[in-house]
């Protein structure tokens, strides 16, 4: 899943990627009200971690921005300030939560993994598509009740698919899921490629029936065959 950390303290926002990189998530930072507008306008994420003070704006305005964009995005306020009706206000604008500092990282990364699975998912603790079961606690996928050993990438790639089922994903949206900040090293979309063609070979292996297919022109779609 692909995180935005907006927090200008550069140690808290460190120890806050490093934490959920190592977890298996996509975190990209930005340490100004500037830098976090740019990037919602360009890319897309699943979660946005914001704190509301920032040296040239606040969260509350990058929450509203956020909103009006992409409203499925969810929303994580981290603050030193503990008034409620700072609590109330991220409520009311569109943020799902609100965590007070110090916290404790796993506590951040808890409420992001239950955040996503409200989000996306339903609120389920296993991601169900035919014959396919993702267990996301556990990172480990069975086909046909088979434990399907995936890499990382082949992991997100799938999460993301069934994150998105029946719609057409071009090749730029699924690099830029699955690289972030560092799209650029993929160098051109024969990365892509080789991630789908081993996904989908080892989930015909295990009896999948073939979900992924290829659109002419614009990339892929997960869907019934």
């Amino acid at each position: 899943m692909k995180v935005l950390v907006v927090e200008d303290e550069q140690g808290l926002a460190e120890s806050i990627t490093d934490y959920m990189v190592k977890d298996g998530y996509i975190c990209e930072t930005a340490a100004t009200f500037r830098d976090a507008e740019e990037k919602i306008h360009l890319y897309t994420y699943d979660c946005v971690i914001v704190d509301l003070t920032l040296p040239d704006g606040n969260g509350f305005q990058i929450i509203e921005t956020l909103k009006r964009l992409i409203a499925t995005t969810g929303v994580i306020i981290i603050s030193a300030r503990n008034a409620l009706e700072d609590k109330l206000k991220g409520l009311e604008i569109g943020s799902d939560d609100y965590l007070t500092k110090p916290f404790h990282l796993s506590e951040l990364n808890a409420r992001v993994k239950s955040l996503l699975r409200r989000r996306q998912f339903g609120g389920h603790t296993e991601i169900r598509f035919q014959e396919i079961v993702v267990v996301p606690h556990t990172r480990k996928v069975f086909v046909n009740g088979q434990l399907t050993t995936l890499s990382r990438k082949e992991y997100d790639l799938l999460l993301y698919f069934l994150s998105n089922v029946d719609v057409a994903l071009t090749k730029a949206s699924i690099a830029e899921h699955l690289w972030g900040d560092n799209i650029d090293s993929a160098d051109s979309f024969d990365m892509v490629y080789s991630h789908i063609k081993n996904l989908r070979r080892k989930l015909l292996e295990k009896g999948a029936a073939d979900y992924v297919q290829s659109i002419y022109g614009i990339g892929y779609k997960f869907c019934q065959p």
